[in-house]
């Protein structure tokens, strides 16, 4: 079988981080790119133009320019809105199951009936995800890394349903990315959020406990197992409340080794967020960002 080409439309639904890195990696690799979003989407762009211009800063836009690419990248309000032609749709929106559900069949409805549909959820099921659809073949996971430019890796996640085309073609495009796929089935947590966030609430209790501090944990997981990065800043910029969600979600599935512990549950209710509210586990309003709190 002939590799599929880069698609040629693609179609992200939810413009906030993840949403507007996928929306990057797609339009330039030189894909015409709409992103829905319900919400400010002068700011989805502004997301995009942003890491475009940290990218070209880094020398990575070799055949376009930053105006270019993103001429190539238009908004719409709502998921009904995308283009019939679309080939691709990637659901990047809150990991409320009840909401990608919803997106998710108002998506369907708009494209045609050759499309792609693929959720970038980190740990909900695909399957149960795409029990609402028409036609759940065309549907798998594409669970993208933050931030999603600067990551060599893309997790497929393959329910039952999914046909073996579907797979092939997210396969394709996963490397047109010059991304590494890892293909896993259905599972809570697939193979990369079971693993990360079981390591994530581990230093966690570490943390609570008094074992050693945030940035002792961190470098003994960088230094003594070549860990790009620690688990406690790796949860900083996740987000406390994503790793929460997920840690919940997976406590509920798999069991209690997943209980996230108090100190979690303390931070989230106090808006202690990560990089995205300021603080964490690190101090990020420091001029040395990241530092230990």
């Amino acid at each position: 079988m002939t590799a599929p080409v880069t698609p040629p439309r693609v179609a992200v639904i939810g413009g906030g981080r993840m949403g507007a890195g996928i929306a990057q990696v797609f339009a330039t690799l030189g894909s015409e790119v709409v992103i829905a979003e319900a919400g400010d989407q002068a700011a989805a762009r502004d997301r995009v133009a942003t890491g475009l211009r940290r990218a070209d800063e880094r020398g990575k836009l070799v055949h376009s320019t930053c105006d270019e690419i993103l001429d190539r990248l238009t908004t719409v309000s709502s998921p009904s809105e995308l283009p019939a032609e679309t080939d691709l749709v990637v659901e990047a929106v809150p990991e409320n199951p009840d909401l990608k559900t919803a997106v998710l069949a108002i998506a369907e409805k708009a494209v045609g009936p050759d499309a792609v549909i693929a959720s970038n959820t980190s740990s909900l099921s695909i399957t149960e995800l795409g029990a609402g659809l028409a036609n759940p073949g065309r549907f798998l996971g594409m669970h993208f890394f933050n931030p999603v430019p600067a990551s060599d890796l893309v997790e497929i996640v393959v329910p039952p349903a999914t046909s073996d085309v579907v797979v092939e073609k997210a396969v394709s495009w996963v490397k047109q990315l010059g991304k590494v796929e890892v293909v896993v089935k259905d599972s809570p947590g697939f193979a990369t959020s079971r693993l990360g966030v079981l390591l994530g609430l581990e230093a966690i209790r570490m943390l609570e406990e008094g074992v050693a501090d945030a940035a002792a944990i961190d470098r003994a997981m960088e230094l003594g197992y070549r860990h790009p990065m620690g688990p406690l800043r790796s949860t900083d910029l996740v987000g406390l409340d994503v790793r929460l969600a997920i840690a919940e979600h997976l406590a509920a599935t798999l069991g209690p080794r997943f209980e996230p512990p108090q100190l979690l549950r303390n931070k989230v209710s106090r808006g202690e967020l990560g990089r995205k509210s300021g603080r964490g586990f690190y101090d990020w309003t420091s001029p040395a960002t990241g530092e230990q709190r």
